[in-house]
């Protein structure tokens, strides 16, 4: 797992492709770049682990389904925040925090809670802000609104954060649903889930969570509160749809394995190792107790131990890719370079298109000085989610070492733009405009980064 502040902003050429903004001023592009680099410190990142991911996933399947949204194509991703809350700021991304996953108490509640994004989703109700946002005619609020579109777009290791930043009233504001959207979500997503088979009653319980706190002021109030405003009508309406539909879903061992897993190991990374390894024997199945101390001696410095944990995982689940990835961050993170490259190797024969995996292995590729092989895989990595800036960065350091120069100064160049440096952005974008062939792709990316960057640069000037 890595701990990641995140800039959410993607690229440049992307925002352009995405959203038509050929046509508009390239001062108003580069100001989204300029809002992006003033993101405060306190703003939030992401945590990305591809085992957590592809848990969340699995229990997303047959919600986003039901509710005509392509799995391929709206991700679910981990915020690094402990408080209960979730969002969607576009139409590919939801957003959970760890905070969530930790408090919630079933498998079905957690499903609730992605079928009730999924539903602002599907109902058009982001479409409709982001439009708004794009008709204001203040030029502050027009940078809003392009940062706040591409929020959501990328990934990976940043210094700013989300956006503006859930620190930012503009962000805040744009969160905020109304009561008759809530109302909207909420019919949807109990639909969903009685598509799915999966229980209403965790809709019912979700909202239960919640009773009394419209009567706390908001700074009491818990955020995912502040920004889905709860009424007793809408429990009650919950309650009424579970009651007339009745409860036809069947135990589904497949989503309670993955949301014990998915919480083992947030709680494995996020909590004291002493509070893991006092508690572990309270799990159920036995590969992830496992991984769960694996982690808890990873973090204590015990290779040993944590090496022995984590292959008893993997015996359990011999085909399991993301044991593998974790072992090889183990191995990684312990100095034991040739080990980690092999056990990355596995994860990627196992999972060969799963970016974040393949950015792992050209990782370890790196470390043992094989930066030909790194470069091989790294760049299919970029080719899956381009805008990983942990991973830019060690493509950035594998074109060096391979004497592309240029290309390292491109690479570092996007990754500086997803960070909002845009100085440091201008500068290496520069370079590679000088140094690759002139008309080629790479040269036309560098291009846009460039220009956007020096709008926004002027702007700070």
């Amino acid at each position: 797992m890595a701990f990641e502040r995140v800039s959410r902003l993607t690229s440049i050429p992307r925002i352009w492709r995405r959203w038509g903004l050929r046509q508009m001023s390239a001062m108003v592009l580069s100001l989204a770049v300029y809002l992006a680099s003033a993101v405060p410190a306190t703003a939030i990142g992401l945590l990305r682990d591809p085992d957590i991911e592809n848990g969340l996933r699995e229990l997303a399947f047959p919600i986003l389904r039901a509710a005509g949204l392509s799995p391929n194509r709206v991700k679910i991703l981990l915020v690094n925040d402990g408080g209960f809350n979730a969002f969607v700021v576009d139409h590919n991304t939801i957003f959970l925090n760890y905070g969530l996953i930790l408090k919630v108490p079933r498998a079905d509640v957690l499903q609730a809670v992605i079928a009730h994004e999924a539903a602002h989703i599907a109902n058009g109700h982001i479409q409709r802000r982001i439009s708004n946002l794009e008709g204001a005619r203040t030029v502050s609020n027009l940078g809003i609104a392009l940062a706040l579109i591409a929020a959501a777009a990328g990934g990976g290791e940043a210094a700013a954060g989300i956006a503006a930043g859930t620190q930012s009233s503009a962000f805040r504001s744009f969160l905020a649903h109304t009561r008759a959207e809530e109302s909207s979500a909420d019919r949807s997503a109990a639909n969903y889930l009685r598509l799915s088979g999966i229980s209403v009653q965790g809709l019912v319980d979700l909202h239960r969570a919640f009773a009394g706190q419209d009567l706390l002021t908001p700074s009491n109030q818990d955020p995912y509160m502040r920004s889905h405003p709860l009424s007793k009508d809408r429990i009650r309406a919950a309650q009424s749809y579970f009651e007339a539909h009745g409860d036809h879903s069947q135990t589904n061992p497949n989503a309670d394995y993955w949301f014990a897993r998915i919480r083992g190991k947030i709680s494995a990374f996020t909590r004291a190792p002493k509070w893991t390894l006092l508690r572990a024997d309270e799990e159920a199945h036995a590969d992830v107790r496992l991984m769960r101390q694996a982690v808890a001696h990873h973090r204590n410095h015990n290779l040993s131990k944590a090496r022995s944990a984590i292959d008893a995982a993997i015996a359990l689940r011999p085909d399991d890719p993301f044991y593998y990835e974790l072992k090889g961050q183990i191995l990684l993170e312990s100095r034991r370079i040739n080990a980690a490259v092999n056990s990355y190797g596995k994860a990627v024969e196992l999972a060969p298109r799963d970016p974040l995996i393949l950015a792992g292995h050209g990782r370890a590729l790196l470390a043992a000085k094989q930066p030909k092989a790194a470069l091989e895989v790294l760049e299919r990595a970029r080719a899956r989610e381009a805008r990983d800036a942990r991973m830019l960065r060690d493509l950035g350091v594998a074109y060096a070492s391979t004497g592309q120069n240029g290309m390292a100064s491109l690479v570092t160049a996007e990754r500086y733009a997803l960070q909002g440096r845009t100085e440091d952005a201008e500068l290496h974008a520069r370079r590679a405009v000088g140094q690759l062939p002139v008309g080629s792709t790479g040269w036309q990316r560098a291009q846009d980064v460039l220009l956007a960057s020096e709008r926004a640069n002027k702007r700070k000037r």
